[in-house]
């Protein structure tokens, strides 16, 4: 039997030659990991001996009011949401969008999600440097979403190269087990430069692009982006999430069972691309987002090097 080290090797060759040329993961075999003593809520005894363990929260925060307000209302007109096309023009260096928290479908179908966060004492540079850290281990990431985020890991761990934190992880995959309300989510997201998908990023600004994939199941799910921009005080994050671009909403869960071969297996039901989705993501991404930018200051100050 493969180890740990070399069973996620394998697993990052075969989804980094497919997702990282931006192609769909239909027809990807994957051999994900097994383990399931390496994915778990909270944190463990040698997890709280990290020498970020202070930063580890029993529960997220709450949300903004503003996110909330959005989670209980009804999903946002079509007529009022952009198309996925028009991404980077609403995440321009300036403007506002019609809707800047809110969730539904685009006219053409699409899921799509917004949420505004603003962060009092966070910079751009921060959240580019938070990209490059947490992906190596699982604390980490649990310290974004302690609640709903269990595992975390990397194609190619880049922490030790004398590059920037941008290089880092632009051009990488992670993996990453999530709860996206009482769903388990496992994802491969591929980032990507900005830059070359024609977005419009200012020094003391930065847009995360990622390219979110299923690694449980022949699934090529959608587009995430992060744009970070300076406001008096801090920053505000503006994210955008596109799901469901190809009409992939209803895998095949035949042979999306067959694919489920790791340790907390989600069940293929869970894959369907739906509103009542895009709004609990609406929920996580506030959650996460006001969580850590509660502490990102301090975390970054501390061990960003």
């Amino acid at each position: 039997m493969p180890s740990q080290p070399e069973t996620n090797r394998r697993r990052a060759i075969q989804v980094a030659a497919v997702v990282g040329a931006g192609l769909a993961l239909s027809g990807l075999p994957v051999s994900a990991t097994a383990d399931p003593n390496v994915r778990y809520r909270g944190y463990s005894a040698e997890d709280r001996a990290k020498p970020y363990a202070k930063y580890m929260a029993a529960h997220t925060a709450p949300v903004l009011a503003s996110v909330a307000a959005a989670y209980h209302c009804g999903p946002t007109p079509s007529e009022q949401i952009p198309e996925f096309s028009a991404l980077p023009s609403d995440l321009s260096p300036h403007g506002v969008a019609a809707v800047e928290t809110g969730y539904g479908h685009t006219a053409s179908g699409a899921i799509w999600v917004a949420v505004h966060t603003e962060m009092q004492g966070v910079t751009a540079a921060m959240w580019d440097w938070w990209f490059a850290w947490h992906t190596v281990e699982s604390a980490r990431y649990k310290l974004w979403h302690p609640d709903a985020h269990l595992y975390c890991g990397i194609a190619r761990d880049r922490s030790a190269d004398h590059i920037s934190d941008r290089d880092k992880y632009i051009g990488n995959i992670t993996y990453v087990d999530e709860y996206i309300g009482p769903k388990l989510q496992q994802l491969a997201i591929a980032f990507t430069d900005p830059l070359a998908h024609g977005f419009d990023v200012p020094d003391q600004h930065t847009i995360i692009l990622g390219r979110v994939g299923s690694i449980v199941a022949p699934v090529d799910l959608g587009w995430l982006a992060h744009q970070v921009r300076p406001i008096p005080g801090g920053c505000e994050m503006r994210s955008r999430f596109y799901l469901n671009l190809h009409g992939l909403h209803q895998p095949d869960l035949f042979r999306a069972a067959q694919a489920i071969e790791r340790g907390p297996a989600v069940d293929p039901r869970d894959l369907v691309l739906d509103v009542e989705l895009a709004r609990e993501l609406l929920l996580h991404c506030g959650q996460e987002m006001n969580h850590l930018a509660g502490f990102l200051p301090r975390l970054y100050h501390e061990f960003a090097r």
